[in-house]
């Protein structure tokens, strides 16, 4: 974690330093630990310093070059840096005296604009090259790392790690993007370029831009490749292989100058990197070099208690416990300290629990906090695969996996059936494979006694008629497109504006049905809401000088878990088989085969209708003033007295209440006037 910042004015104006100073003071939170700036002539760069590496204690950023000519400024972590030593034939230097900035420069002065490409890690860099009077910028491949920038076409780009760094130019405008504002209450943030501020952008993870004269130049170095597959012997081999290249992506975040601490929830994901990290730090003797843990716990709303799994954890030995008391604050109630440091108004309901552990690790003296985040979506449930089975016609193999997953969720196999398999029965009549779908009446009438004429008639005769029906229109007469349906939040005048109908249909990917249980994997992965996300955890941590690391956003865990076979994703009922497998003997058994997490919702519940009730009676009856150009107000009103009511408190009621809030508070705190 560093901050870095620059300014390139391309109509060739001189950079005064005192405008690189104040982005750098800005930052000064990201980097306590030393500050630099760089000027030549119309190019300016800075950086501030955080230590967590060893290679970082020796560190100079900005840093130049030998012959004076390429000079960069990064905030990184590089991965593979015995294989970039042996390809920059830096071997007859100390390993422990070159630094991750310098095999960046080193990494661009042989492969040039190529050079992403050969990075493993978590970095962003910009590199200005006097010879080509380019500045080029890169960003790493899942977008750990934030990169926001402002270009006018013929005078100025300008880079930071923040937003609030930009906002320190006269040359950068304090505009609200209304079309951000629409995304975030339609809930879509599929849009991986815009901000809340207009002509503030980012760079999408994965990405590289050159600036020049003549404008930029944006290029996707890394995409996932969603056709390939990895086929091994047998379901030993895959868990071996995760294993490994789970191991070593945790190995990597844990090089560290200083103490590092992992956040344990007791679910899977962080219990998992947990105890392969401590293993890793101590092999022989677990008292010798222990790892700290920071976790959550509820007294008052025990459902929501995960101690009995923390627990399990701690009770293989080799780890120094903490513990946070989630049900003694609210989600509201460190808002204006949040917003001093937070850019944008989109925060999660889940945020004042990173803020709280970031909080305690910083007064632990930590800098590296290691994080399971999105384990879900990395190594995949598979849930989708009992849909795939279905489009098969496989009802053998779909229906048992119903019936042995559906007992983990609490849910009747019944209803699963209906929710993930019983709609594509109707697909076999319709495309004339009636001996398929004969098949599959048999087999559902046998398993969960519906009746076969009902079958017959409402999935078989009734869907096929609708399909010859619909056919002969296409035949015979144009089809209108309805528009799409709008969240009632949203004011209707505001929609109109912006014409929200045509981006949601554009960005919006709920609306698309994955054939197969790798296409949902992909577009998990690569959806908008991910590198958001990861931000904003970024931007959470940097106001407490910590660096958070997350080994399940490898790139080489991402590709692997993408590429298995659908049934190392679900198997006897059970999501992330394969990793369940793979972490056999390293994580308690109580954790390795539960099947789901504790519902955290309770809680939040509870901390914002009561805990913070005063501040959420005084928004919606003061501030909310502030959104009536973009909001329905009488909807949310509506929302509002249902909550407080004392009956039922429904998630359609409390989620655009919640967002409204956060938004006015934004408003407010940032002094926006729409």
């Amino acid at each position: 974690m560093s901050g870095i910042v620059g300014v390139c004015y391309l109509d060739e104006r001189p950079v005064e330093q005192q405008n690189i100073a104040r982005m750098v003071d800005t930052l000064a939170h990201r980097g306590p630990d030393g500050a630099d700036i760089w000027v030549d002539g119309s190019v300016g760069l800075g950086h501030r310093m955080l230590w967590t590496t060893p290679e970082s204690l020796i560190e100079k950023l900005p840093l130049v070059n030998h012959t004076g000519d390429i000079v960069t400024t990064s905030d990184c972590r590089i991965d593979n840096r015995e294989e970039l030593i042996a390809a920059l034939q830096l071997s007859n230097r100390s390993y422990e005296k070159i630094t991750d900035s310098e095999l960046i420069l080193g990494a661009y002065e042989k492969w040039g604009e190529n050079c992403p490409e050969h990075l493993l890690g978590d970095f962003v860099f910009a590199i200005w090259d006097k010879r080509k009077q380019t500045l080029f910028c890169a960003r790493d491949h899942m977008g750990v790392k934030p990169f926001y920038y402002y270009h006018q076409p013929g005078k100025i780009f300008a880079f930071a790690s923040e937003i609030k760094a930009l906002l320190c130019l006269a040359d950068v405008p304090c505009r609200l993007n209304e079309v951000r504002i629409a995304d975030y209450l339609n809930l879509m943030l599929e849009d991986k370029v815009i901000t809340s501020y207009q002509d503030i952008l980012r760079l999408p993870p994965a990405h590289s831009m050159a600036v020049n004269l003549q404008g930029t130049q944006t290029k996707c170095y890394w995409s996932l490749d969603p056709k390939r597959e990895i086929k091994l012997d047998s379901d030993a081999a895959y868990a071996e292989e995760f294993r490994k290249i789970f191991t070593e992506a945790v190995r990597c975040r844990l090089r560290s100058a200083f103490p590092i601490a992992s956040q344990l929830s007791g679910g899977l994901d962080s219990s998992s990197v947990t105890c392969v990290a401590r293993d890793i730090l101590s092999p022989e003797d677990r008292n010798k070099t222990k790892l700290h843990t920071i976790s959550t716990i509820f007294d008052k709303i025990s459902q929501c208690d995960e101690r009995p799994f923390i627990n399990a954890v701690l009770e293989q030995g080799g780890l120094i416990p903490h513990y946070i008391h989630g049900d003694k604050i609210g989600p509201l109630s460190s808002l204006e300290e949040v917003f001093k440091y937070e850019d944008e108004g989109f925060l999660g309901p889940s945020h004042f629990y990173p803020w709280i552990a970031n909080r305690t690790a910083n007064k632990l003296g930590m800098r590296v906090v290691l994080d399971g985040l999105d384990g879900d979506t990395t190594v995949c449930h598979g849930t989708s695969r009992i849909t795939e089975l279905a489009r098969q016609g496989n009802w053998e193999t779909c229906i048992h996996e119903v019936k042995a997953f559906s007992p983990h969720f609490g849910v009747k196999p019944d209803s699963a059936f209906r929710n993930y398999a019983l709609p594509y029965l109707k697909d076999f009549a319709i495309n004339f494979r009636w001996m398929a779908f004969l098949q599959g009446v048999q087999l559902i009438h046998k398993h969960f006694g519906v009746p076969r004429k009902s079958l017959l008639l409402n999935h078989g005769i009734k869907p096929f008629a609708k399909q010859i029906k619909k056919l002969w229109q296409r035949q015979h007469q144009k089809i209108i497109n309805n528009s799409v349906s709008k969240n009632p939040l949203v004011r209707n005048n505001f929609a109109k504006h912006i014409n929200l109908d045509e981006r949601i249909k554009n960005l919006d990917i709920s609306n698309r049905k994955p054939l197969t249980t790798r296409e949902q994997h992909w577009l998990s992965l690569t959806q908008g809401v991910l590198p958001h996300v990861l931000e904003r955890m970024d931007l959470c941590a940097a106001n407490f000088s910590l660096e958070v690391r997350h080994p399940f956003m490898d790139k080489r865990l991402v590709e692997f878990c993408l590429a298995l076979p659908a049934e190392q994703k679900l198997s006897n009922g059970f999501g992330r088989m394969v990793m369940r497998r793979a972490l056999e003997g390293i994580i308690p058994e109580k954790v390795q085969w539960r099947p789901g997490k504790a519902d955290l919702s309770p809680n939040f519940d509870d901390g914002f209708l009561n805990r913070d009730r005063p501040l959420l009676d005084e928004v919606m009856s003061n501030q909310i003033k502030y959104l009536e150009k973009y909001i329905d107000t009488d909807f949310l009103q509506a929302a509002y007295q249902r909550i407080i009511s004392g009956k039922e408190v429904r998630d359609q009621d409390i989620t655009p209440a919640w967002q409204a809030v956060i938004l006015a508070l934004w408003f407010d705190c940032k002094k926006i006037t729409p």
